[in-house]
């Protein structure tokens, strides 16, 4: 019998009454080498008795295992894997404790629900891509408008003949020719609309959004910026004109702008400075801000700037009064869509209605790895710089694993979603559309508020 790499998980008797059928042997046969009484050994494999110590060893030696086949359990990634799909279904109240008997005693179907939590996954990612690119893709937008135009060119002209039957040939032929070149020209907008919706999303050469290019410069920089920690303004424009991810001038436009804003944060509050802090407070953002005496918000985004080898893991957002995100810094366990159309139980979002006030509660997102974070959110308000305009708010949220020490609040983890439109929790009150995941009889309608 082959062996397999174990995660302890407590059920020493259920793998020792497995390996005991597996070897043909009865119950009071393996008591007796292991010098207890059947009795017992009937208790400890229905996990009535813990064992440990000299006793390991004689069962192990009984059955011909190392004993760490015997302390410890199915393999992690199964039962993470199990509990990780029961997290995405909490109508059904599954007792997650029982995922580590499944892989036990199942490991085959336990390995099923795994590699079909994580295929849902993948489509839940994939459809938010195709969402995102329905919803922000400017190329899209442009080429359907092209079809759009060309139709009804079309369509007015046909009319007119219709119409217009006592129209003189020389006009008739004219209608027919525009027909003609724009039927043309619908057919070729119409095979690359097809075309460019067959080609795989993220295909390189796709037309981004300036936003898109935005996000994929500050990734591929860490959201780190050592060269504008050391030299400050003076080296904005070397970033942008070095970079390949910027290749429309609006896109550079806008990391020129926030990188401005970075140049700004990093003088008031320096490297060294926001970094020791961390190392000595944790991140905790109140506790940091009066460490400092600096206000919360500057706090968070410069949380955010942080190397990973500083802060370790750490996941940011941002958006406007409108909700739409404005800048995403990922972690993992939490998928953040581009845009809009969050989920309006994100503190980010509660964070807008109460500006100056920070919101700390742990989180956890249906659909994603069993994961909690500690979720801190703070909302703030612009002045208008001129009279009769109003002010702008602004939200930003940190992330990070709740396990740390220097983070830990009292509240149960909250349950969270990513987009209405891939959530499979049912009955929330919160949502504003029906989701792709659930059953078409459990999607319900929009809730109206």
């Amino acid at each position: 019998m082959p062996e397999i790499a174990l995660a302890e998980t407590g059920l020493i008797g259920t793998r020792v009454r497995e390996r005991r059928l597996a070897l043909g042997l009865k119950q009071t046969d393996l008591a007796r080498a292991a010098e207890i009484s059947p009795s017992y050994l009937n208790l400890i494999e229905h996990n009535r008795r813990r064992i440990g110590g000299s006793l390991v060893l004689r069962l192990a030696r009984a059955l011909g295992v190392e004993p760490a086949l015997l302390t410890q359990g199915a393999a992690a990634g199964l039962v993470s894997g199990v509990q990780a799909a029961a997290q995405g279904y909490p109508e059904l109240a599954l007792d997650v404790e029982e995922a580590a008997e499944l892989a036990e005693r199942f490991p085959g179907w336990a390995e099923l629900i795994t590699k079909d939590q994580a295929r849902l996954a993948e489509l839940e990612e994939q459809v938010q891509r195709l969402t995102d690119r329905l919803a922000h893709d400017p190329d899209l937008a442009g080429r359907l408008h092209e079809v759009l135009s060309m139709v009804t060119a079309i369509r007015s002209s046909a009319s007119i003949l219709m119409e217009t039957p006592e129209l003189e040939p020389e006009w008739q032929h004219r209608f027919h020719r525009n027909i003609n070149e724009d039927s043309d020209r619908l057919a070729q907008g119409a095979e690359a609309l097809v075309a460019y919706l067959d080609a795989p999303v993220g295909q390189a050469g796709q037309m981004q959004t300036p936003l898109d290019e935005v996000d994929g410069f500050w990734a591929a920089h860490g959201h780190h910026f050592p060269q504008i920690e050391a030299r400050g303004a003076g080296a904005v424009a070397e970033l942008v004109a070095a970079s390949d991810v910027l290749v429309s001038e609006p896109a550079r436009a806008m990391a020129r702008e926030r990188l401005g804003h970075y140049v700004q944060e990093a003088e008031a509050l320096p490297l060294a400075e926001i970094a020791a802090a961390v190392a000595d407070q944790g991140t905790d953002v109140l506790r940091l801000a009066e460490h400092l005496d600096q206000p919360v918000a500057r706090v968070m985004r410069r949380l955010s700037h942080l190397p990973q080898e500083v802060i370790g893991e750490l996941g940011y957002l941002s958006c406007d009064g409108a909700g739409a995100i404005l800048s995403r810094r990922a972690i993992a366990g939490f998928a953040m869509p581009r845009g809009s159309g969050g989920c309006p139980r994100w503190p980010l979002y509660l964070a807008l209605g109460q500006p100056g006030a920070v919101i700390r509660v742990e989180i956890q997102q249906a659909g994603q790895e069993a994961r909690h974070l500690l979720a801190y959110a703070h909302g703030e308000m612009i002045p208008a710089a001129q009279y009769g305009q109003p002010a702008l708010h602004r939200a930003q949220m940190i992330l990070v694993p709740a396990e740390r020490g220097d983070a830990t609040p009292s509240e149960p983890a909250r349950q969270v979603g990513m987009t209405c439109r891939v959530c499979p929790v049912s009955g929330c009150a919160a949502r504003r559309e029906p989701s792709l995941l659930q059953n078409p009889a459990d999607r319900g309608a929009a809730k109206e508020f």
